[in-house]
């Protein structure tokens, strides 16, 4: 069993999580990803390492509660334990001999990039981070990136905070300037992900995305994170989560992201009404 150590909310849906698991974090690294359980019957969910510590034997992930499986997990309380934590699952993101990169990140995906910051801050990379959400009080881990980027810059959409507009526009204003990037690496929803890598192509700059795929084993065996790179069929979980973002077929990907969407919805909805008659 998996021990929770902390628990703690950055804003209304998003959660941060420290788990007991000195077997991962023992071998984790950035880009990788764990497939938890919050009980023996519980939706299989894959979470992204949002950090680790070797020391203390721990690894954080950080979801958002948006659906039955992720309220389920969000019940949990400090000291309780999740049944299953698999991992790490996934190939590393491959950040050797960068010198300078400009990491993007949108909502919730900003869990995913920091640790990509991070790690690059840690090896002496020159790091500009932009980072964007839908309005200040769903914004995340401000205090944590500004620790290991040379260059913040966090975008509202509505201007709530920070600078209003979408993270390609101060993306392309920098490389306008004349910042030559060696990468960018773009994490967060499939639609902001599509729009950077359009917008990094008119320039020839190599972009990474972080694809956030329909997973089911994370082991390459169900193919429900299939997705179309280059005009061949690749797996997120084994071959990624990393993709080269000029080659990805984004429509494709947002198309069969939202399969499921119906269903979703109803088993939301179904937990919500469990719950509502057991406090009842």
């Amino acid at each position: 069993m998996f021990k929770i150590i902390r628990k703690e909310a950055l804003n209304p849906t998003v959660t941060r999580m420290v788990v007991q698991a000195p077997l991962i974090a023992r071998k984790a690294l950035p880009g990788q990803f764990v497939i938890l359980r919050a009980g023996a019957d519980s939706e299989r969910i894959p979470l992204t390492i949002a950090d680790y510590d070797r020391e203390a034997g721990t690894v954080t992930v950080i979801f958002q509660v948006v659906g039955a499986g992720t309220m389920e997990l969000n019940d949990l309380a400090e000291g309780e334990s999740l049944h299953d934590f698999v991992g790490p699952l996934g190939t590393p993101s491959k950040l050797d001999g960068l010198k300078k990169v400009a990491v993007v990140g949108g909502g919730v995906g900003c869990a995913i990039a920091y640790p990509v910051a991070k790690q690059l801050h840690a090896q002496g990379t020159e790091v500009h981070s932009i980072v964007g959400f839908r309005s200040k009080d769903l914004v995340i881990l401000e205090p944590e990136f500004r620790a290991v980027s040379d260059k913040l810059i966090l975008m509202t959409d509505d201007g709530s905070y920070g600078e209003k507009g979408v993270v390609t526009a101060p993306l392309e204003q920098l490389i306008q300037a004349g910042e030559n990037y060696d990468e960018v690496i773009a994490i967060g929803p499939l639609p902001m992900m599509k729009f950077v890598s359009l917008t990094t192509k008119k320039y020839g700059v190599k972009t990474t995305v972080s694809m956030n795929t329909v997973m089911i084993d994370g082991t390459g065996m169900c193919g429900g994170c299939r997705l179309t790179v280059g005009g061949q069929i690749k797996f997120a979980c084994v071959d990624g989560p990393d993709f080269d973002g000029h080659l990805v077929d984004f429509d494709e990907a947002i198309k069969r992201g939202g399969t499921y969407r119906d269903f979703e919805a109803h088993a939301r909805e179904d937990y919500c009404h469990l719950m509502n008659k057991e406090v009842e």
